[in-house]
């Protein structure tokens, strides 16, 4: 699947990018738990999404690496779509590459309204009504 493709709202999503910048690691509390996460821009040749890590993958990838999303959810944020790996899902990289870090230290400190506590690598998929129910359960 492109990108471009992408629809708020849709689970079961599986997409290849190249991570091209990196925001600031955030901390949050989210339901009595401590959260970490790192927005980062994903770009294939069909164009960008906003893909939001979690926790222990905040700190596992650079500007440049390949990632393939397995089982990810878009949802939508401020009028933006954003992609996630959430509960279900998987984030792996696939390749590195030597593209020169951009930082953006202009970030507000605006929580999302979905937050995943965890990554499932267990690979187990979920259906779309179990992501619905995750997303209005706050758990992706």
């Amino acid at each position: 699947m492109k990108i471009s493709d992408l629809k708020a709202g849709e689970g079961n999503v599986e997409v290849e990018g190249v991570i091209k910048e990196l925001e600031d690691i955030k901390e949050i509390n989210k339901y009595g738990r401590n959260l970490r996460l790192r927005n980062v821009v994903l770009e294939d040749d069909s164009g960008a999404i906003k893909l939001t890590l979690w926790n222990e993958n905040v700190e596992m990838f650079q500007v440049g690496d390949k990632v393939k999303i397995t089982n990810g959810y878009v949802n939508e944020f401020q009028g933006d779509k954003q992609l996630t790996a959430g509960k279900f899902g998987k984030i792996e990289k696939i390749g590195a590459g030597d593209v020169e870090e951009k930082t953006d230290s202009s970030t507000t400190a605006e929580e999302p309204e979905e937050a995943s506590g965890m990554v499932d690598t267990s690979g187990e998929k979920a259906t779309e009504e179990e992501a619905k129910e995750a997303t209005e359960e706050g758990l992706i």
